[in-house]
């Protein structure tokens, strides 16, 4: 074991990425899982399969990787490919223990490893369904595994993820396949490995191909839009996770898109707009007469999506009893609409579910039903706040942009001027894509008044977005001298990288020259020095007369950086200084 360790430490410290890592540790959990089965009592017996890495931190995962045995090296899940996926007794156990967990997979048998590698609790399921969702149990048996071993990815206070080990024995069914001496060996590589995972970057992703749904891609969405065009082609429930407006209900169609179910309907049911005692007859539907103000039949939501996709928006805002409901249809997939007498229906659709609460803390709180809560987390995807996405800011305000054009005009182009992208970009989005969609249509509403109305031909310009952020109250833009700011920097930084491409260098200390840029501006606009000093807060020089030092001082730095630019002659307020020289 010590020499396993070694090898993981030393080949840990030589990887560059979080693939990398995961290989590395998968190779010796795999082979140690190998050797105790060749050596117990179902020697010759059986084999192992495969090993795979889920990292998971927070509220959705970030990387997915497999290695089969025998294989060179790990490789991420990709779209296409046979993926098994966590069962959610699984990730359950292993989230609220921190610990292993074992499952024999014919007979639905979970057992959870706690304290000292002994088996101290068992849950005997119904049967597979229970322990891992139809469909889950459905894609082991395909692929021949008959026992699964989880280890949890574990740092300290957390669970980041896990390990899971595929194994095909059927002399096992039924009985103990992964003693306490072996399971505490794979869980003592998992430790080892766990902070190098989570610390590690994610290799880059291919570049994926934009669509109507997905337009804008950026680099931190790639590799969350990759994991879930993954889980888009499975059947189990996906928790879409992430602040309102960021853009939840367009990724849950665009996996809807990617799905097997594709053809068949996608039904969107926000529960915000559901009154509480509404929330069951909306789900399953209701017969006329089932209750007072039921004056038609409703086939209700899972019946409409039938075949296809249901996305249920606001999870968090599912009353108790709904959540109950919704627990035995996600589990059992039959239900049965109010007041009929008729029987169950089978329920036939893929649920997609999202929120913008922390569903971890409204269980804690009693608001959220804990087993509901861990059937659909076992795909979180969490989308990130626009302010973290800054670099789709401009492509997003592009094709809003175009798309609003198009409605006015059927021909004809319309663009979005540099300054008003640095505007956008500068600006703080707490609304994420739905308050910049609002923007765009305010600003282009503005830019076409200018025009005197609809024009083949229109550029928002910065004055048009600065307006239009200006009607926000508060809550959409920055401090507009921020913003003033953060566009002149953009502009150094421009510059920067254009010398940088031709060999050079712009010194980082010539950004103080701004102070004096700014004064001997205000000094021109106000055609006093004096003035200029009181506008931007300095009466107190103005009082002890050092004004026309500092000014000097501050003016000096605007000619070096003049002449580090590669200008001649005078500087651009040497007028200034002579004036009052003279």
């Amino acid at each position: 074991m010590q020499e396993l360790l070694a090898t993981l430490c030393a080949s840990l410290l030589a990887a560059r990425t979080f693939e990398g890592a995961a290989g590395a540790t998968l190779a010796p959990m795999l082979g140690r899982a190998s050797e105790a089965l060749g050596a117990g009592r179902h020697a010759g017996r059986g084999r192992m399969l495969r090993g795979m890495v889920h990292l998971r931190p927070g509220d959705g995962y970030r990387g997915l990787v497999v290695m089969e045995l025998g294989a060179a090296a790990a490789r991420l899940i990709e779209a296409g490919t046979p993926a098994h996926l966590p069962s959610a007794s699984a990730w359950r156990w292993v989230a609220t223990y921190g610990c292993a967990v074992t499952i024999d997979v014919t007979l639905g048998k979970v057992e959870p490893h706690l304290g000292g590698g002994g088996v101290v609790v068992r849950e005997k399921l119904a049967g597979p369904d229970v322990a891992f969702g139809r469909e889950s149990a459905a894609r082991l048996l395909e692929r021949a595994a008959t026992h699964l071993a989880v280890v949890p990815l574990r740092l300290p206070g957390s669970v980041i993820g896990m390990i899971s080990l595929e194994a095909d024995c059927q002399a096992a069914i039924g009985r103990l396949f992964w003693g306490p001496e072996v399971l505490g060996a794979l869980q003592l590589l998992a430790d080892v490995a766990a902070p190098h995972l989570a610390s590690l970057p994610m290799a880059p992703p291919p570049a994926a191909p934009a669509d109507e749904l997905l337009p804008v891609l950026g680099t931190k969405m790639a590799g969350l839009v990759q994991m879930a065009r993954v889980f888009a082609e499975q059947e189990e429930t996906i928790l879409l996770g992430g602040p309102t407006g960021a853009g939840k209900s367009r990724i849950a169609r665009w996996c809807h898109a990617q799905s097997r179910r594709k053809s068949k309907r996608f039904e969107a049911l926000d529960l915000m707009t559901v009154p509480d005692e509404l929330q069951m007859g909306e789900l399953f539907g209701w017969k006329k007469g089932a209750f007072s103000g039921a004056v038609t039949d409703n086939p209700g939501a899972v019946a409409r999506a039938d075949g296809g996709t249901l996305f249920i928006d606001e999870i968090d805002k599912l009353s108790l009893k709904a959540q109950a409901g919704l627990l035995q249809v996600l589990e059992e997939r039959r239900y049965r609409a109010l007041g009929d007498g008729s029987g169950e229906r089978r329920a036939d659709v893929r649920f997609l579910v999202g929120t913008n609460a922390d569903l971890g803390a409204a269980v804690a709180a009693g608001r959220f039903r804990e087993d509901l809560y861990y059937r659909i987390n076992v795909l979180p995807v969490k989308l990130l706040p626009l302010d973290e996405r800054a670099d789709e800011i401009p492509p997003w305000a592009h094709y809003m942009l175009q798309r609003r054009h198009a409605e006015s005009t059927a021909e004809g182009r319309a663009h979005v001027a540099p300054e008003a992208e640095r505007a956008l970009v500068a600006a703080r989005w707490p609304g994420n894509l739905r308050q910049l969609d609002n923007i765009i249509r305010r600003a282009y509403a503005l830019a076409l008044v200018e025009h005197g109305g609809a024009t083949r031909e229109i550029t928002l310009e910065a004055r048009h977005v600065e307006r239009a952020l200006g009607y926000e109250g508060g809550g959409g833009a920055k401090d507009p001298a921020f913003a003033s700011i953060r566009r002149a920097a953009e502009a150094v930084v421009d510059e920067a990288e254009r010398r940088e491409a031709a060999g050079e260098a712009l010194d980082l200390d010539l950004a103080e020259a701004f102070r004096g840029v700014v004064l001997g501006t205000a000094a021109r606009r106000k055609n006093s020095k004096e003035a200029a000093f009181r506008l931007l807060g300095k009466a107190g020089v103005v009082q002890n007369r050092n004004h026309q030092k500092a000014f000097r001082r501050e003016i000096e730095k605007v000619n070096t950086l003049f002449r580090a630019l590669g200008q001649n002659g005078e500087g651009p307020f040497d007028d200034l200084v002579e004036k009052d020289e003279t």
